[in-house]
């Protein structure tokens, strides 16, 4: 089958789905919509993936220019004949798709599309209720967005939720625990607002100023990062936080061995792949109760859930984390790891995504 995967950018998801699709047998094309403002994979694109090259792909998307990229798109559908196109975010890929008249499509959501993006205005309310109902099929790594979808126009029979999962023989728990005389806390979520990383800078404060152990180890990079910085120093915490910036996927799970207990305070999410990758690397994770959440971290079992935003409650669990026996947070991490095996491993997920591909194509 020739499939025309159609994205924002290319990130470490982008890979995983272009490699997989290409392994998979299929004669893969890879059209990209904005140029990455930011590195966040090091990997070039899988063997076998032809990177296309058109008027997009170069600078942030903007509605100006939409006219320009659909008819470029159209071009591009010419040339290649796809059998499907694979595309998503809802309210950019998947429209321009839509757009350009090509059926049948496949329309995935990235969680912030239907979370976030989709309540921006009416527009966005219009573009995705037009988009999703010329979806030939609609797939998603949560109910919630599921949901969302049906809400908006997808017929519900045409959906399918699974969840992008992780490499677990990648991100596997240390082979030996290590022993430490700190607790430290890892987040790697984009210092953007969305994310929460602010609630969890004012929340840590509060923390490290009732544990002189504590520490909090903080990767990638965003446009709050001068803010968090502020929030840090104000707070006479500075000096316990590790900014470790950008981290190949190749050694990243070495980053997760550091840690204590992992912490995702976003507002907005579908099936976190971090938190995944955190599970699978045995780690108790600790989660703003957003719905997509509350799927994978059940309270007491595998981590904790605060209140989204409430950083006095972070601040709290995070005590009573830090206040645990070192045995009870080992039990947590194995839970962890259990629920990420029977999950969240790509390996048996990916084989979700053929039997999609052939249904579109059949239908």
């Amino acid at each position: 089958m020739r499939i025309l995967y159609f994205s924002l950018g290319y990130c470490t998801h982008d890979h995983r789905f272009l490699k997989t699709i290409s392994e998979g047998g299929h004669e893969t094309f890879f059209i990209q919509l904005e140029g990455n403002s930011r590195q966040v994979e090091d990997r070039p694109v899988p063997p076998n993936v032809q990177l296309v090259l058109w008027k997009g792909g170069r600078e942030p998307f903007k509605w100006s220019r939409l006219a320009a990229l659909v008819f470029d798109f159209r071009r591009v559908v010419k040339e290649i004949k796809p059998d499907l196109i694979h595309a998503g975010p809802i309210q950019t890929c998947a429209f321009i798709a839509v757009l350009s008249g090509f059926r049948p499509i496949l329309t995935m959501s990235w969680g912030f599309d239907l979370m976030d993006d989709v309540h921006k205005s009416r527009w966005m309310e219009w573009v995705t209720r037009y988009t999703l109902k010329r979806s030939a099929f609609f797939i998603s790594d949560a109910k919630v967005t599921r949901d969302k979808a049906a809400a908006y126009g997808m017929n519900p029979q045409k959906t399918v939720v699974f969840p992008w999962g992780v490499d677990l023989e990648h991100f596997t728990p240390p082979k030996v625990k290590p022993q430490r005389s700190t607790f430290t806390l890892f987040c790697n979520r984009s210092w953007e607002p969305r994310y929460g990383v602010d609630v969890l800078a004012r929340a840590f404060v509060q923390a490290a100023q009732e544990r002189d152990d504590m520490n909090l180890l903080l990767l990638g990079g965003g446009s709050q990062g001068h803010a968090l910085r502020g929030i840090f120093e104000s707070g006479g915490v500075l000096d316990r936080v590790a900014f470790a910036g950008q981290i190949s996927q190749t050694v990243l799970p070495q980053w997760y061995h550091r840690a204590d207990l992992y912490i995702s305070p976003s507002h907005v999410d579908g099936s976190s792949v971090s938190l995944m990758e955190a599970l699978g690397c045995g780690l108790p994770c600790l989660v703003s109760d957003i719905p997509a959440n509350k799927e994978w971290v059940k309270e007491g079992e595998n981590g904790w859930l605060f209140r989204d935003g409430d950083a006095n409650q972070l601040a709290e669990k995070i005590l009573a984390a830090a206040n645990l026996p070192r045995e009870t947070l080992s039990a947590l991490g194995e839970s962890a790891r259990r629920t990420a095996e029977s999950r969240a491993d790509w390996k048996k997920n990916s084989e979700t995504l053929m039997n999609i591909y052939k249904t579109v194509r059949q239908a």
